[in-house]
């Protein structure tokens, strides 16, 4: 008696729009879990408490980073996260050469002296961070020169040594 006729227009009308709202709701929801920052963090941690000069090298499933000297930031569809490091890093951003000794370059062959290699941890270190482009993998090394012992932190697009 109080019931809407099925053949009314507007139940049709609200039936169809509901429809479409849980549709675009549905499609909207991100596929992939956000990037691991915390497990990132942990990696560079444990390569910068290192006694010894090591590497380590971390899959990444981010499509931006941001790294400075205390925080990892990873950025990918799904969202943005953050961790805080434990140890100061050197993030390995637009210089070169510490490009190539990040890649597995001993220091002694890319830099003249272990003071220029020094100079160049100090002013990446303190520059400005920014979101980069992430490579497939992030690449934590620990390495040490004279009295310059430094970890540095990137990404790379190829494992490094090709494994």
């Amino acid at each position: 008696m109080f019931d809407t006729p099925v053949d009314a227009w507007y139940a049709w009308l609200g039936v169809s729009a509901a429809a479409l709202v849980v549709f675009g709701v549905v499609t909207s929801l991100p596929t992939t879990p956000p990037p691991d920052a915390a497990g990132a963090a942990e990696t560079v941690d444990a390569v910068a408490a290192a006694e010894y000069d090591t590497t380590a090298v971390r899959a990444l499933d981010a499509r931006a980073v941001d790294v400075d000297s205390q925080r990892i930031g990873l950025r990918n569809d799904a969202g943005t996260t953050h961790a805080t490091l434990g140890y100061r890093v050197v993030p390995v951003g637009d210089d070169a050469r510490l490009a190539r000794v990040l890649r597995g370059a001993p220091p002694r062959t890319v830099f003249a002296a272990a003071t220029a290699f020094k100079r160049a941890a100090s002013a990446a270190r303190a520059g400005d961070s920014a979101w980069r482009p992430a490579g497939d993998y992030l690449v934590a090394r620990h390495c040490s020169w004279g009295d310059v012992d430094v970890t540095l932190v990137g990404t790379l697009d190829a494992r490094p040594g090709g494994r």
